[in-house]
């Protein structure tokens, strides 16, 4: 048997090769989970064991609140709902300086908290809301910086399908886990608004005061009543079933994705084409779940197997660091990692090696996951691979630039990190409601 160093280059490095050649993530985990199978774990009879662990992976009931939180998140989209609530917010907003920035993160905060999904929160609020802005004359950091911004909440507000998936790879409780996005999701919400309120202080032109016409207050009543409070209803059912203890993660994503689709039967919203729309894509993206899954489980295992797991904790453990520098050292990994792969990668590297060392160090393990969502969130728009990134660049205005949409999120990478810094000092933040 080589030693784990070996084993650990081999693996690492043989899935990176494979993702730089163009192999999709989760069939490029699964190669190189071939050939650790062969040279660690006795060829075909750690084949057969690693199909026996593969099907079991896939068919955990962990899993399926990824599917049924889509579907909510999906339907909300597609049934027009999502445009109603925006328009509401809007309403609600009134005169407020930079009301159009506020609209997105107040709008987008709820999306995030029925979509799952940042890759389409951040889609949906740029559709909705750039035009406008560029017509208004808003500049980038309070235009498309907002967007990005918000978009990336998805991960870590409830219903999270990144969460879901996280935590079925890492093992640990998926309905804690879950609870444990809300207040720092809510907290990164809070610090994007102050940020807005202190760029306009600075720079009024930065969003350029415009008349609206007045909403009279009736009209306010009927955009709550009918627009947001039902949606509000369903999020604060949805979560505080899993808070109270009420429904598992699996029940409370059953019972949103009905609630938007009773809602959206009751409003007249919901036709056959909105219906194989949204099912298509829950069915896409629950799929490509299934594979990620799949891979990232036997990865572990072979990991695990060939000594490089157990090597590697030891090697980093033998430095010794403090738990805090051993901390920082893992997040900036992450961040690096950030800039130049997507998150289920760096999630389907890192989680195999970073967890059983955070457990060795003593970390609560839904304290260390919520970090790593924070990390996965960051990475989301750092330069210059962010996915959030080149969403923004193809919904973006003619004449801004990659560059100016790099500027744009820098502000709000900082609050990001601001929240970093805050639930490290204060834990509790994140395992109070878990």
């Amino acid at each position: 048997l080589m030693d784990w160093a070996a084993a650990a280059l081999l693996l690492i490095g043989g899935v990176l090769i494979a993702m730089a050649v163009g192999i999709p993530v989760a069939f490029g985990f699964l190669l190189i989970d071939l050939v650790g199978v062969v040279l660690f774990m006795g060829g075909e009879a750690g084949i057969r064991q690693l199909v026996n662990n593969a099907f079991s992976s896939v068919t955990a009931y962990t899993l399926a609140p990824i599917p049924l939180f889509l579907l909510m998140g999906e339907l909300f989209f597609h049934t027009g709902l999502a445009v109603r609530v925006f328009d509401a917010v809007d309403k609600l907003l009134g005169r407020v300086p930079a009301r159009l920035s506020m609209t997105t993160v107040a709008g987008g905060t709820l999306f995030a908290a029925l979509s799952g999904s940042s890759m389409g929160n951040t889609a949906l609020l740029g559709s909705l809301m750039v035009p406008e802005m560029s017509r208004r004359g808003y500049k980038p950091v309070l235009s498309v910086g907002p967007i990005m911004g918000t978009g990336s909440l998805a991960i870590l507000i409830p219903p999270s399908a990144m969460a879901v998936l996280l935590g079925s790879i890492a093992l640990i409780d998926i309905g804690k886990l879950l609870l444990a996005g809300i207040i720092p999701g809510l907290m990164l919400s809070g610090l994007y608004v102050a940020l807005i309120v202190l760029i306009t202080r600075i720079d009024p032109q930065a969003a350029p005061a415009f008349e609206i016409e007045a909403v009279p207050p009736a009209a306010k009543v009927q955009a709550f009543v009918f627009d947001i409070l039902p949606m509000s209803l369903i999020i604060g059912l949805v979560i505080g079933s899993m808070l109270a203890g009420w429904a598992t993660p699996t029940e409370a994503a059953a019972f949103g994705a009905v609630g938007v689709l009773a809602l959206a039967a009751f409003m007249g919203r919901l036709t056959l084409a909105a219906m194989i729309s949204a099912t298509t894509g829950t069915l896409k993206v629950t799929v490509m779940a299934l594979f990620i899954v799949l891979g990232s489980v036997t990865f572990s295992q072979v990991v695990a197997f060939s000594g490089a797991s157990s090597g590697l904790i030891a090697w980093a453990t033998g430095f010794e660091l403090s738990p805090l520098a051993m901390l920082l050292t893992m997040f900036v990994v992450l961040l690096v990692l950030g800039c130049f792969m997507d998150q289920i990668a760096m999630m389907m590297l890192t989680v195999p090696i970073f967890f059983p060392l955070a457990s060795s160090l003593g970390f609560d393990p839904i304290w260390f996951g919520v970090i790593v969502m924070m990390a996965m969130e960051i990475g989301y728009t750092t330069p210059p691979f962010g996915l959030l990134l080149f969403i923004m660049r193809g919904l973006a205005p003619a004449g801004m630039t990659l560059a100016d949409i790099y500027v744009a999120a820098m502000p709000y990478l900082v609050c990001a990190l601001i929240v970093v810094a805050l639930l490290v000092a204060f834990p509790s933040l994140v395992t109070f409601l878990s």
